[in-house]
């Protein structure tokens, strides 16, 4: 596929002129956002302030879970004393480890 002037040009000799491509991408931009809203958590999970969350450390019932990105976690001095750090890209490999009846608290950069 190459593009010349106002048409793209693509295998066979198939071309396409500037508004169907326009179409196509205004298309694609909506069919990508809308596998990434409905892949993203809903706007109703419940949201923390730091105080609330300093009146929750050591509650038994509550596990903090550190899930920055790897570069972000490994380059800061700044730790929840208690906190579990976990992979979000690994997503699968630990969310069934921690009890459903227990409050999570997931926190990132």
């Amino acid at each position: 596929m190459n593009i010349y002037g106002s048409y793209l040009i693509m295998e066979g000799g198939e071309w396409m002129n500037r508004k169907s491509q326009i179409r196509l991408f205004i298309i694609l931009g909506l069919v990508l956002s809308w596998i990434f809203v409905s892949i993203l958590p809903a706007n109703d999970v419940p949201r923390m302030t730091k105080e609330e969350l300093k009146g929750m450390l050591g509650n038994p019932e509550v596990t903090l879970i550190d899930v920055r990105a790897n570069a972000d976690w490994t380059g800061s001095n700044l730790k929840i004393k208690g906190a579990v750090r976990e992979d979000p890209r690994k997503l699968n490999t630990w969310e069934d480890k921690y009890p459903k009846d227990k409050t999570l608290v997931f926190y990132c950069a």
